[in-house]
């Protein structure tokens, strides 16, 4: 079951203690900063948690699923989530 942002804030203020509101505003400073950066093309890296870096993606070909027509998709960027070796050995048990 997946944990939703306010149980999150819940549990980082429990765990930090910090009040709730505390921990909702650095949460959404966390989100403001990773966005930001990844909007000037900076990778975020948290040793051992996570990477996440903005990629550029080719135009293509694709297929429209309805029509069966061919159409063009334009060059554009993406996310790249890597896992780092904390998160890796916590899904691994």
């Amino acid at each position: 079951m997946p944990i939703n942002r306010t149980e999150l804030v819940a549990q980082i203020a429990e765990r930090a203690n910090l009040t709730k509101v505390e921990a909702d505003a650095a949460l959404g400073a966390f989100q403001d900063v990773l966005v930001e950066s990844l909007g000037k093309g900076e990778a975020v890296k948290i040793t051992g948690l996570f990477s996440v870096e903005r990629v550029e993606r080719a135009a293509r070909t694709g297929r429209n699923p309805r029509t069966g027509e061919e159409i063009q998709i334009p060059a554009g960027f993406g996310v790249k989530l890597s896992a780092g070796s904390t998160l890796k050995k916590a899904v691994a048990k």
